[in-house]
């Protein structure tokens, strides 16, 4: 930067003392053979009055050329000679061409070089006025979105509450001599970078970074500055200048600079008009059968809906086939009966608050839902698929979701460019500048395992929050700052104005097809009435809404231009209103027809195979689940690919080395740590040929170093291996990729990629079963009640470490409790199903499954039983951090062969089955606790007397295991034991289900911490404490004497 601040310098003429004194004391100086007699001397304290216009490259070659020409015109090119000499004349580039008087002699003379220095002053004139042209276009293109026409209200405060800058002249000021003085005065301490009224009928040559002139090279400041008006401060504002790639730049310059080029056919006017009629008519319609329904109409902008559609239209034309769109409440109604093609009668059958629902679950509100269409798009002639993800009143929670189903039907489909398959999200402008999800998303959007190949983000500004202004609502001066951080071109636009709207939209799509980059497109509009229909906007916003009682409506606006355009005619108009009125009429009136609401209607999902998955009453083809165990020969095929580098000259770390040893001679001895458990159903899945993807902070290698499932090359920068794409010649593909350092944003994406299918495991990691906590939105709002809400199964599976080893209050609980309060379960009722169908029934029927596995071979089944199954449902894994290496926590290979299935619940199989009538308690618990009971156990020598059984699967609960268990011990008191606080872990959701499994005839005792705030101590000494003192309760058999 310094140098190119420097090149107009370099440029500056000579100041006659400096050039006699260089004439005096100049030396030869050999030049290309030639010989140099003048030196020029730079003066770097001379201020520079605007950006330069050369780049470091040319800035060297002009230099020298008038360097050279100073010494010796007949030294350079005739064209440079006739250049120079015009300029010095002060005549402006593009004047009538004039040969150049014969010259002799090969170096200048004194007295020459007198006379030269006389006319100095205009070539420094010269330069500085095109300088200062260069400076203005740039003003234009950096800050000309601050003094566009972008309020419809006229309140420019609410959107950009900034001063404007200076030095651009707005549109409203008159381009004329007489007022043109004062003005250019005002605009900068240097009288508009040196240009004053004498100077706006002089030609300037225009600079290569804009396209005003079109086909001229040349045009007068006055035209100058009229056409730099008409593109950047109208009623489109753009920007774009902080994109540091060159080509963007100039692309989005030729789009908006180009004279003429926002120019419209009248089948295109005609098509906007009647988009702009369906999208008013359909809230007014709305409004006169509803008036007491909240419903979040699109009242104030209407234009939403062209908006879209032009989107939709363009990237239809550009090869896309399918859009994935994601939206808050505001409008939505409108989207789904005029963008995605929802029913009517089905949309007004959610307003009858009589009818009763067909399907199990809770349903949402009307606002809430989504929609899957295939349909032709009759501006193309092509077909396409547009979904509607439904999601909750969390602003924004919906935008990564949307991008993970984006990314897996890209994936699917194999569009490894986004040609095929785009997503566009629509915001709120407080919204989007409040919510850190915003950014989140924006930040997976060049990721080489998350980008989507672009977006376009279309923000509804109603320049207002609920009842927020804008001023208290964000630091930044517009809502859209935000996309800044990743280079993404921001077009504001003037909602009422609906042509500046679909030009705008159409370059959004242009942009995405052509970088495929993430674009904004911020649509400046109002809200007609308050948050929804029956809220008081007039408490808050007194005279923001008085502007709006006023303002005429963007449809009567438009359609009255059109008229005085002779576009079309005032009949035309009220038949195309009165076409959509019946249209809405008729749907209404099927609509009284309808007795019950379906939400598997509202499906915004579907499976393109759920045809093999499910009858054709929405019923699983089968309710029974096989066996997920492996043949001897594919656990070993699998285990050598685990312990070897499949790629030859491959380096691998040393220490790793040991470890690839470690698994090998674990497989010869047909066992499996953890690691390999993982790597044994992974490998099996893929060769069976099911996609799986691994996400999350560190997963790659693992956060305990212990997975390894991508391995490096020492010697060679970024060189990988992954062994698991090496299993078989036609397995399925693994994607193991490390994310960023997001949860919500990340955990929303897989989410949203595991919709896709059904015939894909993808797993989310947590780094520490406790940072789950900053993803709790998708948790809480999309993954526990997703099937209630929305009719739709999804498999995610989050792995979540967990456990009580002395490190602290974090890293510690992944918060058990969280997940077991949510779980759907009646823990008073014994669930009535066969013995045959227990296990699966009590599945297809929870919203959730959690498990907290004590075995390699169990986490090994529980995986594979996760696609196996007929049907879907999340999956919670707390998983082990010290277990992953302890001694004990292996599995034999005869605990994964055919015919084996995940255990529920795991026994006590030691010597208390000799002899049940004799055990005087039996302690229940879960994961690690279970290897320091067993131990504490052996130590007192009582292995005869107390039974520990290993709940594996805390939901749903195995009652009927459970009660095998209890019946087996009828002289044993029931104890829970867990290693975390009372008032935290399992306890309270163990409790009720232990009582009910036993029909309440015996007491359920506790073993445990004590309550407590924090879920764990930070001093080890008191962890160790804390864990001898429940283990002694646990094994002492008089604890709970005299208890009731």
């Amino acid at each position: 930067m310094h140098r190119l601040r420097t090149t107009v310098v370099r440029l500056r003429p000579i100041a006659a003392p400096q050039t006699a004194k260089s004439q005096s004391q100049a030396r030869l100086a050999a030049v290309g053979g030639a010989l140099r007699t003048f030196q020029p001397m730079r003066s770097y304290t001379a201020s520079v009055s605007a950006e330069p216009f050369l780049n470091g490259t040319s800035s060297n070659y002009v230099e020298e050329m008038y360097y050279a020409w100073l010494e010796n015109p007949r030294s350079v090119h005739k064209s440079w000679d006739i250049f120079f000499r015009n300029a010095n004349a002060g005549a402006p580039p593009g004047a009538a061409y004039q040969s150049p008087p014969p010259l002799g002699g090969a170096a200048l003379g004194l007295a020459n070089a007198q006379a030269m220095v006389g006319v100095q002053p205009n070539v420094e004139k010269l330069v500085e006025d095109h300088l200062a042209v260069q400076s203005l276009v740039r003003a234009y293109q950096i800050r000309g979105h601050h003094v566009a026409q972008l309020d419809p209200l006229g309140i420019m405060a609410a959107i950009d509450p900034g001063p404007p800058p200076s030095d651009i002249i707005t549109s409203n000021d008159k381009l004329d001599l007489s007022g043109y003085k004062e003005r250019l005065y005002d605009l900068t301490a240097e009288e508009f970078y040196g240009l004053d009224e004498s100077d706006l009928d002089k030609v300037f040559r225009l600079p290569t970074t804009t396209f005003i002139g079109g086909s001229e090279s040349t045009l007068p400041l006055r035209e100058i500055i009229q056409r730099l008006e008409m593109a950047y401060c109208q009623s489109i504002g753009v920007e774009f200048m902080f994109i540091n790639d060159l080509e963007q730049c100039q692309w989005i310059r030729q789009k908006f600079e180009r004279p003429g080029i926002m120019q419209f056919t009248l089948e295109e006017k005609r098509t906007l008009l009647a988009r702009m009629v369906r999208s008013t008519r359909f809230e007014e319609f709305l409004q006169r059968k509803w008036s007491s329904e909240k419903r979040f109409g699109l009242e104030g902008c209407e234009s939403l809906i062209p908006a879209l559609k032009t989107i939709i239209d363009k990237s239809s034309m550009n090869g896309v086939e399918s859009i994935i769109m994601g939206m808050p409440h505001r409008g939505r109604l409108n989207v789904l009966a005029n963008v995605i093609r929802k029913e009517l009668d089905q949309i007004f059958c959610q307003f009858d608050s009589k009818l009763e629902a067909a399907d199990e679950g809770s349903g949402d509100v009307k606002y809430h839902l989504g929609m899957w269409h295939r349909r032709i798009n009759r501006v193309t002639d092509r077909n396409i698929t547009l979904s509607l993800m439904a999601n909750p009143s969390h602003l924004e929670a919906v935008d990564p979701v949307v991008q993970g189903k984006t990314k897996a039907e890209q994936f699917y489909c194999g569009d490894t460019e986004g040609n095929r398959v785009m997503s566009i999200l629509l915001h709120g402008d407080a919204a989007f500048a409040g919510q850190g999800v915003v950014y989140e998303t924006f930040h997976l959007s060049d990721l080489p395992s998350y980008t989507t190949h672009g977006t376009i983000h279309v923000v509804v500004n109603n320049q207002i929050g609920f009842t927020t202004d804008p001023r208290v609502a964000r630091s930044s001066s517009y809502p859209t700052d935000v996309a800044k951080v990743v280079n993404a071109p921001i077009f504001h636009v003037n909602a009422d104005d609906p042509e500046a709207v679909m030009y705008v939209c159409n370059v959004a799509a242009e942009w995405r097809a052509t970088f495929h980059k993430d674009v904004v497109v911020d649509l400046v509009c109002y809200r007609r009435n308050g948050h929804n229909e029956m809220d008081e906007p007039m408490f808050t916003q007194p005279l923001m809404y008085k502007q709006i009682k006023k303002q005429k409506g963007v449809l009567q606006k438009y359609a009255e231009k059109l008229i005085a355009e002779g576009a079309v005619t005032r009949q035309e108009y009220e038949e195309e209103i009165a076409k959509y009125d019946k249209i809405c009429e008729e749907a209404h009136t099927r609509s009284k027809d309808e007795k019950i609401l379906h939400i598997k209607h509202w499906l915004d999902s579907p499976w393109p195979v759920c045809v093999c998955f499910f009858k054709m009453d929405g019923q699983p083809k089968s309710m029974t689940s096989p066996s997920t165990g492996l043949t001897e020969e594919e656990l070993g095929h699998i285990g050598h690919i685990a312990s070897s580098v499949p790629v030859e000259d491959f380096t691998i770390h040393g220490g790793l080395s040991r470890i690839l040893k470690g698994r090998a001679a674990m497989v010869g001895q047909r066992v499996c740590d953890w690691a390999l458990g993982e790597y044994m159903a992974f490998g099996s899945l893929l060769k069976e040929g099911t996609h799986i993807r691994l996400s999350g902070q560190d997963v790659e290698r693992g956060t305990f170093s212990h997975r390894h499932h991508v391995l490096h090359d020492q010697n060679v920068d970024k060189r990988i291996c992954i062994p698991m794409n090496h299993i078989a010649p036609n397995q399925a593909p693994y994607t193991v990729c490390n994310s960023s350092l997001s949860e919500y944003g990340v955990l929303g994406f897989e989410l949203g990629f595991a919709m896709a299918s059904p015939n894909a495991l993808v797993l989310w990691e947590a780094q520490f079963g406790d940072f789950h906590n900053t993803a709790q939105c998708i948790i809480d709002q999309f993954i526990c009640p997703g099937q209630a809400k929305w009719v739709r199964q999804n498999g995610i599976v989050l792995l979540l470490p967990h456990g009580m080893e002395g490190m602290g209050p974090e890293h510690s609980s992944a918060r058990p409790e969280r997940f077991l309060q949510m779980c759907n379960e009646d823990p008073d009722a014994y669930p009535k199903f066969s013995a045959e169908e227990f296990a699966v029934r009590q599945l297809y029927d929870c919203n959730w499954i959690i498990v907290n596995c004590s075995t390699p071979a169990n986490y090994f089944h529980v995986l594979r039983r996760q696609i196996l199954q007929p049907f879907r449902k999340p999956l919670i894994v707390f998983t082990p951090k010290s277990l992953l290496r302890h001694p004990d926590a292996k599995s034999n290979f005869d605990d994964m062969l055919t015919g084996t299935h995940f255990q529920r619940l795991i026994p006590d199989s030691g010597p208390v089955c000799e002899k049940p009538d004799g055990v005087k308690r039996i302690v229940f618990c879960t994961g690690k606790v279970y290897y320091e009971l067993t131990r504490e156990r052996k130590n007192r020598g009582m292995d005869n007397t107390v039974a520990i059984a290993r709940i594996e699967q805390l939901s749903p609960f195995p009652f009927d295991q459970v009660k095998v268990e209890t019946d087996r011990y009828p002289n044993a008191d029931l104890v829970w034991c867990q290693e975390e606080h009372k008032n935290q872990g399992y306890y309270d959701y163990v409790k009720p289900r232990l009582r009910t499994t036993v029909d309440r005839t015996r007491p359920v005792r506790y073993a445990g911490r004590g309550p407590a705030a924090a879920p764990a101590t930070g001093n080890k000494a008191a962890h160790l404490v804390e864990l001898q003192r429940f283990l002694d309760t646990a094994f002492n058999l008089d604890a709970f004497t005299g208890q009731s």
